[in-house]
């Protein structure tokens, strides 16, 4: 399984706007296109920092939807109000405790690491993470880890029921990036806290 994603840097008073165009018109859009089985949006309403992600069933038809997606994502992008950063990923892990429920957050953790050590921390996040977020984080629903195996970097994303829920393990939850990061040799470059606007990215479960 692979996954596009599309961060932009949007206006504040084009957010709702925004949301409205990837709900009412991108994700039929994406169903015409083979291969692409889902979508999901983060939203940032303090800063206004969006992130459309688009998952795939291989690699082979996200590159092949490539030139197609072209018009969709810059229409978007005017939508927003704001200049488009592009990344492809292959979805190393998916695993999903509870459904989402409208208002569900996400804590968005970005890492890098060297290239050969992929599928160590890939293997950490497998067997440690993601049952350590299980069992200790309450209101925990889902988490996933992309990477790009030829640069090194990867994002994992672990989603809440609600605001509260994710504030609430906010301590609990750096603890155990720190435990992850020691433990599969990665440098975490970025975290950040959003709204899941939008929760159809279908992936199973890979876990």
């Amino acid at each position: 399984m692979f996954a596009r994603s599309t961060t932009l840097q949007a206006q504040l008073s084009a957010l709702e706007s925004g949301i409205a165009h990837v709900r009412d018109e991108v994700m039929p859009a994406l169903d015409g296109i083979p291969g692409c089985i889902g979508l999901s949006l983060l939203v940032d309403r303090h800063t206004g920092r969006c992130i459309v992600t688009t998952s795939w069933e291989s690699e082979e038809a996200m590159r092949a939807s490539a030139e197609q997606v072209i018009p969709i994502r810059n229409r978007v992008a005017e939508k927003f109000g704001g200049s488009p950063m592009v990344e492809e990923w292959e979805i190393a892990a998916m695993h999903r405790a509870h459904l989402t429920p409208q208002g569900a957050c996400a804590r968005v953790t970005w890492v890098k690491t060297d290239p050969s050590r992929i599928d160590s921390a890939i293997e950490v996040y497998r067997d440690h993470t993601l049952p350590g977020m299980e069992q200790q984080l309450d209101g925990f629903c889902s988490a996933s880890l992309m990477v790009n195996r030829s640069s090194g970097r990867a994002v994992s994303s672990s989603v809440y029921e609600n605001a509260e829920a994710m504030e609430r393990n906010r301590i609990a939850s750096a603890a155990l990036r720190v435990d992850a990061a020691r433990q599969a040799r990665v440098e975490a470059v970025d975290v950040r806290e959003f709204e899941l606007a939008l929760a159809h990215l279908r992936v199973p479960e890979l876990a």
